[in-house]
């Protein structure tokens, strides 16, 4: 059972890198990099697949490490359809978000636009989510999506920093 939220939830980020936008293009549309920086601390991704395209498939599955604890072997998959694909500047997908094993209960669905802009020093990333539904089990975990994100952006520019890949300056 999921709840239809009567408003939008809505996240915004912003963030600069002093990275090509190609750069940062890549990082968040290939799969083999998206491995890498994708995620909250302590996780791994051992799925990961991106039909880059509008109608392709996105999914991304995250699983919890030995130095979760008792959250140890939690897998939470991701998977969505992408709407625009406009490289590398915008990209487009509706998702769903969930508790592997409770997908009755524990899913999120949601819409992410990426915004990719090359400025002088970099590149300027703004993502805005909307979250318009949450299942039951679901509302911290959606409560948690901005922290979430905000983690997951810090770990994207250690990413490019360590690639090196596209530096600006």
């Amino acid at each position: 059972m999921i709840q239809l939220l009567r408003r939008k939830k809505e996240l915004s980020f912003e963030r600069r890198y002093p990275a090509s936008i190609e750069a940062v293009w890549r990082a968040w549309t290939g799969a083999e990099q998206l491995r890498s920086w994708w995620g909250p601390e302590k996780t791994t991704i051992p799925e990961c697949e991106v039909d880059l395209r509008v109608g392709g498939r996105i999914r991304i599955v995250t699983e919890a490490t030995e130095a979760m604890g008792k959250y140890q072997g939690t897998r939470w998959p991701m998977e969505g359809t992408f709407t625009l694909v406009e490289a590398p500047h915008r990209l487009s997908y509706d998702a769903s978000s969930w508790t592997e094993g409770e997908q009755d209960t524990s899913t999120i669905r949601h819409t992410n636009d990426l915004e990719l802009t090359e400025t002088a020093d970099g590149t300027l990333l703004t993502l805005r989510i909307s979250i318009t539904e949450i299942g039951p089990k679901a509302k911290m975990a959606a409560f948690g999506m901005k922290w979430g994100y905000k983690a997951q952006l810090d770990t994207l520019e250690q990413h490019l920093a360590a690639a090196g890949d596209g530096e600006v300056g």
